[in-house]
C-alpha cells in the first residue's frame, strides 16, 4: 500500500512569523523528524502552502482574519528552513482545504503541520470523503492548532470521522 506524508503549510508565517506560536515552533523539531522517516523509506511527500494574493485584506479571509499572511513570493509564504525535501510535490492552496485530492492517488495518509483546527482538519476531512476508503491519520505531536483547546476540539472530530488520531 502506497504511503503518504502531507505537510500542512508548516510556513514561516504560521511558525514564527505574522501568526507564529508557542506551539507552533515546538512541533517544528518533530515534524522534521516525520518527514525524515518517510523519505529514507522512499514514501511520498507532498508539502501544501497557504498561498494568498497582495489583495487578502478585500478577500472573505481576509475581512475575517485581517492579518496579512502568506503572501505569494514573501518570507512569510515560504515553507520553513529544513524541512523541504527536494523533488518533492508542493501544492499552493488558496484556502483552508485542498479541493483537488482526487487528482493524488491516496491509499494510506499521514497528515501533519498547521494549523490543527483549521487547515489540517479541513485538508483531513476532504481526503476522508474523497477516499473513503484511505487509511486516514494525523500525528498530534506534528499539529499545533491556533490555540491548545482548539488543537485538542480538532483532534476530537477527526476521531469522530474515523481519521486516526497518533
Amino acid at each position: 500500500m502506497k504511503r503518504t506524508l502531507i505537510v500542512v503549510d508548516m510556513q514561516n508565517d504560521f511558525i514564527s512569523m505574522a501568526l507564529g506560536t508557542k506551539e507552533a515552533v515546538a512541533i517544528v523539531d518533530n515534524v522534521k523528524a516525520k518527514i525524515k522517516e518517510y523519505k529514507d523509506r522512499g514514501d511520498e511527500i507532498i508539502f501544501t502552502r497557504d498561498t494568498h494574493s497582495e489583495n487578502y485584506l478585500d478577500t472573505q479571509e481576509g475581512r475575517r482574519l485581517p492579518v496579512e499572511h502568506c503572501i505569494k513570493g514573501t518570507k512569510g509564504w515560504e515553507i520553513a528552513d529544513g524541512l523541504y525535501v527536494e523533488g518533492c510535490k508542493i501544492i499552493d492552496k488558496p484556502n483552508f482545504g485542498y479541493p483537488h485530492w482526487d487528482k493524488e492517488c491516496l491509499e494510506q495518509v499521514e497528515i501533519i503541520g498547521l494549523c490543527t483546527d483549521i487547515c489540517v482538519v479541513s485538508n483531513a476531512l476532504i481526503i476522508k470523503a474523497v477516499f473513503p476508503d484511505a487509511v486516514v491519520s494525523v500525528d498530534s505531536a506534528c499539529c499545533a492548532g491556533v490555540t491548545p483547546q482548539s488543537h485538542e476540539a480538532a483532534l476530537t472530530t477527526m476521531r469522530m470521522c474515523q481519521i486516526d488520531v497518533k
